[in-house]
């Protein structure tokens, strides 16, 4: 069975969004298409093998939205609705983190689970221990408000282990896993 990765970009004062959920640059690094910033993007789309993400993060379009992760997607939402399709990635909308999760499982066939849309679905898989690796792209920014990753209180005391450090241009790419 795959891990389960936590996957965000985050600014040194831990925002993943501005205020209002305001692009601030955070993903920048993921658009240039040589260097440091390949490498990390094709490291994860070889490992893997499904997602989870919000339904905030899924956005307004009915049809779903463009993803370089041609891997099945997996929606967290109240309202059931039927899965949609875009260029071949499927979302499947899934109540609670348990059922998403062990959707994601099945559909990833032993590969990574990314849990990496929203900063409320991942403070969910933190609160409930299913957080195997933390993968933190590190913004050169301080933003001072906005969306935080990690809120206060709620979340276990964890001791992480560092499995990886990469500078790159404007991002530092760090790798935790997650000791229990």
């Amino acid at each position: 069975m795959g891990i389960v990765l936590l996957d965000m970009a985050m600014s040194l004062d831990g925002y993943i969004a501005g205020p209002d959920n305001q692009d601030v640059g955070l993903y920048d690094w993921y658009v240039q298409p040589t260097g440091t910033a390949a490498a990390v993007k094709d490291e994860l789309f070889a490992s893997i093998g499904a997602m989870i993400l919000g339904r905030r993060a899924f956005g307004d379009d009915p049809a779903g939205f463009d993803t370089p992760y041609k891997v099945p997607h997996f929606v967290l939402s109240h309202a059931p609705r039927p899965p949609v399709a875009r260029d071949g990635v499927g979302f499947a909308f899934v109540s609670g983190i348990e059922a998403a999760l062990a959707q994601a499982r099945a559909a990833a066939g032993g590969k990574t689970v990314c849990v990496a849309g929203g900063a409320q679905t991942a403070r969910q898989f933190i609160e409930a221990g299913l957080i195997d690796e933390i993968h933190l792209h590190l913004g050169r920014v301080l933003v001072g408000g906005g969306l935080r990753l990690f809120a206060d209180g709620g979340a276990p005391a964890w001791q992480l282990e560092r499995i990886g450090l990469i500078e790159g241009d404007g991002v530092t790419h760090l790798r935790f896993r997650v000791l229990r």
